[in-house]
């Protein structure tokens, strides 16, 4: 019987172990090296220069061949090489976060762990890398100007992106915020609006829900929003109703059809409570190709500072005279 060499065993192992990617680089190279030096002993027509110049070529590709399946350093070589050094990425990350954290003022750090607690899974890690990256997002502290009003933002992705547009538009004319979260629709908002308003006093808030709830029964939008529009009038603000932007009628489980219906109850239920319209909708469509990504209810930057420019213009108008 044949013996099996020594630690073969474990080889073969090993060799399971490895990435689909490597595996088929080693299989490459044991093939090119068997096709290669399988030939030495053909006939080369008995030339030494011959011979030696062909031997010379085969290292040589076979080496160029050996580098090219090695793995870059640092890339991962299967899913779980990848989902381990993503995991790695994200301590990391969080360990600078906390620590540019701990360096903040009281009011700053009680703001960071409220973001903390509401931005879930996708939006937090966004803001965290931001953070330690050193740039400028829409759910940045605001720290208050005393001698400006106070503005409160609260609605989805679409609000979150024209943020920065209404803070700069307002810039030394209103201490504008916005809710620490993607609000979503009118079933959140239901359950986070104490939070989102705080305990401060809020001279103009503008708000919108809508493209979270499109496909909530009529019934129960419009009795959500009746019911927040009714919380948000207690703080004694002045409420603007933003009106939700156009779906794309080619875009993946969306139907601009919905967005038209929330509009309309959304309106009748404005004008039964007396709140102003901002018309989003009627206002950014006739740009949308040019202002909308395509098949996308986002905007491009340009779309956000057009939203922006809008929205800051509305406040601005609504904003107690001095």
């Amino acid at each position: 019987m044949r013996s099996t060499p020594k630690g073969s065993h474990n080889t073969a192992r090993g060799f399971r172990t490895l990435g689909k990617e490597e595996r088929g680089r080693r299989r490459t190279l044991k093939g090119f090296h068997n096709a290669t030096f399988g030939g030495d002993r053909r006939s080369n027509g008995g030339d030494p220069m011959r011979h030696l110049l062909h031997t010379s070529v085969r290292w040589l590709l076979l080496g160029l061949l050996a580098f090219a399946a090695v793995p870059s350093q640092g890339e991962p070589t299967n899913a779980q090489e990848a989902a381990a050094q993503k995991a790695a990425e994200e301590k990391a990350i969080d360990e600078k976060f906390q620590a540019w954290k701990a360096a903040l003022p009281p009011e700053q750090q009680a703001w960071e762990k409220t973001l903390e607690e509401c931005l879930g899974s996708f939006y937090l890690p966004l803001y965290k890398r931001s953070k330690v990256a050193g740039h400028v997002t829409a759910w940045d502290y605001v720290k208050d100007d005393p001698a400006l009003p106070r503005v409160l933002l609260i609605g989805d992705s679409i609000s979150r992106g024209y943020t920065l547009a209404v803070r700069a538009a307002l810039k030394g004319k209103a201490n504008v915020h916005r809710a620490p979260e993607n609000c979503g629709g009118t079933r959140n908002g239901l359950k986070k609006l104490p939070v989102w308003l705080g305990a401060g006093k809020w001279d103009v808030i503008h708000f919108n829900f809508g493209i979270h709830d499109r496909k909530v029964p009529p019934e129960e939008y419009e009795k959500s929003l009746n019911t927040i529009a009714e919380q948000l009038a207690a703080t004694g603000a002045k409420l603007i109703w933003a009106s939700s932007t156009p779906l794309p009628a080619d875009g993946k489980d969306l139907d601009d059809r919905d967005m038209v219906a929330k509009n309309e109850i959304a309106a009748k239920v404005m004008k039964a409570r007396g709140v102003p319209v901002n018309d989003l909708y009627t206002f950014i469509q006739p740009r949308l190709a040019e202002l909308q990504i395509p098949k996308d209810c986002h905007f491009n930057g340009k779309g956000y500072e057009v939203l922006g420019a809008r929205v800051a213009e509305q406040i601005l108008a609504a904003l107690p005279a001095n």
